[in-house]
């Protein structure tokens, strides 16, 4: 009992301390790199002080890094959502179409509703949730293998992009805006941008951790769901429900930023090997939790990586995540998802 409670304990806690240190990194290093007390100094002057440091951190870096948080957050335990509902590891927002859903809808709803920023999670939420039950339908129908539910997010993704590029030549004055958020990234993300979308986030992963266990019968197949007497047709709707709207809220700021959902729940997998998930007994909360947090590290990290590795210049973030999911899912393909 002590051994599991130490661990539960322990992964979560080294966990936090990571992404402290990566938020500290991320306050301090760019174009102009401050220190520590510098930092603290600019926090405690808050946003309306002339100081440059204190401009850096409230206008520049503080969203960015809130937004990195959240956006990595949401689209992994997104991720997490999605491979267990539908018994897939190769799921994932970006992979089955569901990234280009809620980029479709919010790029109509930048159009016609240029002025209602508020609208942007909900047009998202619901691009993201028929874009995902769009999918589903078409692989059950087709016969539900991991490769058929693939090649129809891919075959849907295109078709969600070719109407954002349709929006982009009809509506031209948004048609730069619409590039960056093709390629996805947070050079100009606002602490007022992120409210709306925070909050759903945040509600988003309660949620998922108050369901947990629900989702852990559900990770079991369906029949055996059915046999425990678990109401599976409405949480199968719940959880994609949810899996849309982080992945949707997401994309309202972010932009179109793939593969986040599939690499970091297959890294906690990996770190949560079967003699620890024996050890915490907890399955799929303790997944959420790792996944969350390494979600939210992973794109802070990458993110600072990507305004400072070439500077002056700043390589949008969006890409450099596709440099590096491309690979990981081609591996994933070539059928190593049996080892964790």
């Amino acid at each position: 009992m002590q051994t599991r409670l130490q661990a539960k304990i322990l992964i979560p806690a080294v966990s936090i301390v990571i992404l402290l240190l990566s938020a500290l990194l991320s306050l301090s290093v760019g174009a102009v790199n401050l220190s520590f007390i510098e930092i603290l100094t600019a926090l405690m002057e808050g946003a309306d002080s002339a100081s440059v440091s204190s401009r850096i951190i409230f206008h520049v870096r503080l969203p960015r890094l809130l937004a990195a948080a959240l956006a990595g957050a949401g689209l992994a335990a997104s991720g997490v959502l999605i491979q267990t509902v539908l018994a897939n590891p190769l799921a994932s927002p970006g992979i089955i179409g569901v990234n280009a859903g809620a980029g479709f809808t919010a790029a109509l709803a930048m159009a016609l509703f240029p002025s209602q920023i508020f609208m942007l999670p909900i047009a998202s939420f619901c691009g993201a949730f028929g874009t995902m039950l769009l999918v589903y339908s078409i692989a059950r129908k087709a016969g539900a293998s991991r490769i058929t539910l693939v090649l129809s997010g891919v075959a849907i993704s295109g078709l969600m992009t070719a109407g954002i590029n349709t929006i982009a030549i009809i509506y031209p004055d948004i048609l730069r805006g619409l590039r960056d958020f093709q390629i996805g990234g947070f050079s100009n993300v606002s602490l007022s941008s992120l409210i709306s979308a925070g909050v759903v986030i945040l509600l988003g992963l309660g949620l998922a951790l108050i369901f947990a266990g629900e989702l852990d019968v559900l990770g079991l197949g369906e029949q055996t769901a059915f046999s425990l007497g678990l109401n599976v047709p409405l949480y199968r709707f719940l959880f994609l429900a949810l899996g849309a709207a982080l992945a949707g809220a997401v994309v309202s700021f972010a932009g179109l930023i793939g593969f986040v959902g599939l690499i970091v729940p297959h890294m906690a997998r990996f770190i949560l090997t079967k003699k620890i998930r024996q050890k915490v007994h907890s399955g799929k909360r303790m997944l959420l939790v790792l996944s969350t947090l390494m979600g939210a590290i992973f794109l802070i990290i990458s993110d600072t990586a990507a305004r400072t590795i070439f500077a002056p210049f700043e390589l949008p973030v969006g890409i450099l995540i596709a440099y590096i999911g491309v690979p990981f899912f081609l591996w994933l393909l070539l059928g190593n998802t049996h080892k964790y």
